[in-house]
């Protein structure tokens, strides 16, 4: 029986981890009551009773828990941002090199991907990996995303906006340049600068799409486009992740085909001279609880989609 203690259950990710492990008869699930949740005291004797945390809690506060956790022999996976390029901690994105799933699973501490990075990461990282991509691109990204993604606050106001007609349309934001996922985009992708980066919420409840255009001209020399579907269909066609040829809706692309899932679809489409590299999950699945719950079953040598929506 493996004992898990998920710190920040009440929220959307842990809400989430929590639905998919609680009719798992391999797990049990250690719980605080609603006065002892945000007892420092209480959350270390929870954590040292574990043997796998999930911290879906903000930076600060996962930051402490790590520290609550000193001494302990819990396993901790972390779903906020506080540790996605900390060279200690194994990036929990299994599939997107052939070594990262060993890793995961001889790891003590993982951090979940973010959202949006998910996607960038999926799509950019092969193509360096492979020589198709120069460490010194620049490249740009927009992601389309529901509007879960922005937590409790932001789905109680796209809920009850009513009539609101700036909630009724997409809406850009990170317009600063300065997106908390930037420096995990380009850490993990294997780029050494940051793209310019477009996330877009939406009046949807999940899904995401994220998506990366190039000019032939951007890749190395003698690349093509071909290249990069043989890169992706060598890499991404496990349970999870899957290159999906022409996965295009009559010539569209929907942001929520993959909501509700757990599952992941990388595609290409363009012509010689422009490219466009597309990655579909839900920013709630793959890109949130759904990475987490897969990265657990890895670390305890299980099934990695067991729990999982695919």
């Amino acid at each position: 029986m493996i004992r898990v203690f998920i710190d920040g259950k009440e929220g959307t990710t842990g809400l989430r981890i929590w639905e998919r492990l609680q009719g798992r008869n391999d797990i049990e699930l250690i719980t605080l009551t609603e006065d002892k949740r945000k007892d420092a005291a209480a959350r270390k004797e929870a954590i040292h009773a574990a043997d796998t945390v999930f911290l879906c809690l903000p930076d600060s506060a996962a930051k402490e828990a790590v520290e609550l956790a000193k001494g302990s022999h819990a396993r901790i996976i972390d779903a906020s941002t506080a540790h996605r390029t900390n060279p200690l901690w194994d990036y929990g994105f299994a599939e997107i090199s052939r070594k990262q799933r060993e890793k995961i699973a001889n790891s003590a501490r993982v951090a979940n991907p973010g959202c949006h990075a998910s996607g960038f990461i999926s799509l950019v990282r092969p193509l360096v990996d492979n020589g198709i991509l120069a460490k010194d691109v620049l490249l740009t990204c927009h992601s389309v995303t529901g509007y879960s993604g922005g937590g409790k606050k932001m789905i109680a106001q796209y809920e009850s906006a009513g009539d609101d007609l700036l909630l009724s349309s997409p809406r850009q934001y990170g317009i600063g340049q300065t997106h908390k996922h930037l420096p995990e985009m380009a850490a993990l992708s294997g780029i050494e600068n940051a793209p310019v980066f477009s996330p877009i919420v939406s009046n949807f409840y999940s899904g995401m799409e994220v998506t990366v255009p190039l000019f032939a001209s951007q890749l190395c020399k003698g690349k093509t486009m071909e290249d990069i579907k043989e890169a992706y269909k060598a890499l991404y066609n496990g349970p999870v992740v899957k290159y999906v040829e022409d996965g295009d809706e009559g010539g569209f692309l929907s942001a929520t085909k993959l909501a509700g899932k757990d599952s992941m679809e990388i595609s290409v489409y363009g012509n010689d001279d422009r490219i466009i590299l597309v990655s579909r999950y839900d920013n709630l699945g793959k890109g949130a609880s759904g990475a987490a719950v897969q990265c657990f079953n890895i670390m305890h040598g299980l099934d990695e989609t067991l729990s999982l929506e695919l």
